[in-house]
């Protein structure tokens, strides 16, 4: 539901009801089960309020951007990618006036790449459409970036400047030295992060996919830049998900594929089988949070959507009315973070290596004193810089350019923060030489999820309706009194047990004392064994309240039943099927937790158990 809506409202911030709450902790909590405890990895909490110095070394005070338009009279703002996708997909859609073939093909094209224009291309796309501001029609500005950050300040003062974190990932960066400590000095290994970011969105009109506030769950795996093998990639290989790679996306048909992830890394589709074993659980989260595996894809970044740092980037999108939306990122960023922040911190952000057998390196030693003598203030930046010039294959390369120049010239340039510098060779030394081990910057392949997309999608994919008069006995059923023929029709979320807000409810079958207690006994027995459930002692008849039940996804009801107290057994109830079997009130506990967890399915439950002939209450 909207936030503060006894005011207004804001546009983009929600407040999550009771079902909605216990749906999303569970998504998070099976995400934390999924990839922290099984894979082994760290978990941090870092603050939501960032001071400005950490998001200038990460890029997002200058770079954290989308382009926005303006309606030329109003001033509204929109943002300027939304609206040229808008009026594609409409010309695209639009039946009575069909497009030629060669000019749909050129829209599909432009489609395609949207997301990879500049500013430039951006506003002569929406000049040659003729695009204007939605709502009034009106013409609209060029685009121009906008910083989706929320400033603020730190202290009483207010003259230290922060902002609301935009995303959780900076938090595992700066925390690397310590997290590297406490995991023994040993690669690869990976630190999550599970909370709230900001984004001050130009115009979030797309209820849950585009707010102001949400929740991430993101995943940093720091491995050797030489070495992104994964040990249990094999785990993983015959799984075969959708995957749009750039070459399908540019291609005629633009259509996704399934493939194996063992052929896609086989095949150089994907770039390591780190980055294609955690496409593989994602894709497997998914499926088992209840996507639907037909409508997930992953995407493939194109060359010009990257940044420049990045070496492969993947997007799963979940297809849904809003059309396929992006609910995770799984990117390899190289070492581009962690060398970032260790020239601004000056703090050492590096691992330590062994060799099998000793390896001939580069060093680089810069003479403190010559340098200061030269540039004073500025010495101390020459000297970071030139000293990481070491510890990779790239920058060894750079230094010994550099070493050859100096050799040549007797002089060499330098940049140091954006500025271009002229040493000397008395101001370092660069030479070779064989070494047992050496330091190196970890490469970084991160998985960035947004629960409340997932969720969403997961709304969409899980939801359906059944006819409230089923036929039966090759009759014709009756129609529910007062209501339409559409209005008949119930309302289903099949959410997967793990997720449902609320695993089983508990009906006394009249509302009567003696079937009463037992019932409130069944539930508190439950409550003990952490199955969350509610008793419905309300006067309407069962089916009503079946049909109450499944419109928020319960997937199981335990009716209590005058059979209950003769011979000490209820009825156990599955949604989706309406199925339902007797079972021994001494064993329904233990049942429900293991369909709860997903440990025991409802075939395995049916063949167990003696089936209970469906009452007309599911039709009633």
């Amino acid at each position: 539901m909207p936030s503060f809506k006894i005011y207004g409202s804001v546009a983009g911030f929600y407040d999550y009801g009771p079902p909605g709450c216990a749906v999303k902790q569970y998504i998070t909590q099976y995400w934390r089960q999924h990839f922290v405890l099984e894979e082994d990895m760290l978990q941090v909490e870092c603050p939501a309020v960032t001071p400005e110095v950490v998001l200038k070394a990460s890029g997002h005070v200058e770079r954290f951007t989308d382009f926005m338009v303006t309606d030329a009279k109003t001033g509204d703002c929109h943002r300027a990618d939304h609206l040229l996708k808008g009026h594609l997909k409409a010309l695209l859609e639009d039946k009575k006036t069909a497009l030629p073939s060669d000019k749909a093909q050129e829209v599909n094209h432009l489609l395609a790449s949207v997301d990879e224009l500049s500013a430039k291309q951006l506003g002569d796309a929406l000049t040659a459409y003729d695009v204007k501001s939605p709502d009034t029609k009106n013409d609209i500005s060029a685009p121009f970036p906008f910083n989706l950050m929320f400033k603020t300040s730190i202290g009483p003062k207010g003259d230290q400047v922060g902002y609301l974190r935009p995303e959780t990932a900076q938090g595992l960066f700066v925390n690397f030295r310590d997290l590297l400590y406490y995991n023994g000095g040993k690669l690869p290994f990976a630190a999550a992060q599970i909370g709230q970011s900001y984004r001050n969105e130009i115009s979030p009109r797309a209820g849950l996919i585009r707010v102001r506030e949400f929740t991430q769950a993101e995943i940093e795996h720091f491995c050797h830049p030489k070495h992104k093998d994964h040990p249990k990639f094999q785990t993983v290989a015959e799984e075969e998900p959708l995957l749009y790679s750039r070459e399908q996306q540019m291609g005629a048909d633009k259509q996704a594929q399934p493939m194996k992830l063992g052929q896609a890394v086989q095949q150089g589709i994907i770039g390591s089988q780190t980055l294609a074993y955690f496409i593989g659980r994602t894709y497997l989260y998914m499926k088992k949070i209840g996507m639907d595996h037909k409508r997930l894809r992953f995407r493939q970044h194109l060359q010009n959507e990257m940044a420049h740092y990045a070496s492969d980037c993947w997007d799963a999108e979940a297809e849904c009315s809003y059309g396929w939306i992006e609910c995770a990122g799984l990117s390899d960023r190289s070492a581009f973070d962690l060398k970032a922040h260790a020239a601004k911190s000056k703090q050492d952000m590096t691992a330590f290596e062994k060799y099998d057998e000793p390896q001939l390196k580069v060093t680089v030693k810069a003479n403190k004193q010559a340098l200061g003598k030269t540039f004073k203030r500025q010495a101390q930046s020459i000297q970071d810089a030139l000293e990481q010039m070491q510890g990779d294959e790239c920058a060894e390369q750079d230094a010994l350019r550099l070493k050859q120049q100096l050799d040549k010239d007797q002089s060499a340039t330098v940049e140091v923060d954006g500025e271009q510098v002229t040493i000397k060779p008395n101001m370092v030394e660069i030479k070779q030489e064989m070494k047992s081990g050496g330091s190196f910057t970890p490469s970084v392949i991160e998985p960035s999820f947004g629960i409340g997309r997932i969720m969403y999608c997961m709304f969409e994919h899980t939801f359906w309706q059944r006819e409230a008069a089923e036929k039966k006995d090759n009759q014709k059923a009756k129609p529910v009194k007062g209501k339409s023929e559409e209005d008949a029709r119930r309302s289903v979320f099949s959410f997967t047990p793990l997720v449902a807000p609320i695993k089983a409810t508990v009906f006394p079958l009249l509302q009567k004392h003696e079937l009463n207690g037992p019932a409130q006994q069944i539930s508190a027995d439950l409550r003990r064994a952490a199955v969350a459930n509610v008793v419905d002692t309300t006067g309407v008849s069962i089916g009503r309240r079946y049909a109450r039940t499944d419109e928020i996804g319960v997937p199981f009801a335990v009716t209590v039943d005058y059979e209950t107290l003769e011979k000490q057994t209820v009825t156990v109830r599955e949604r989706d099927t309406t199925a339902q079997v007797r079972v021994p009130v001494a064993e329904v506990v233990t049942v429900l937790k293991q369909l709860a967890d997903m440990e025991m399915t409802w075939q395995q439950i049916e063949s167990k158990y003696p089936a209970q002939a469906a009452a007309e209450a599911d039709n009633a």
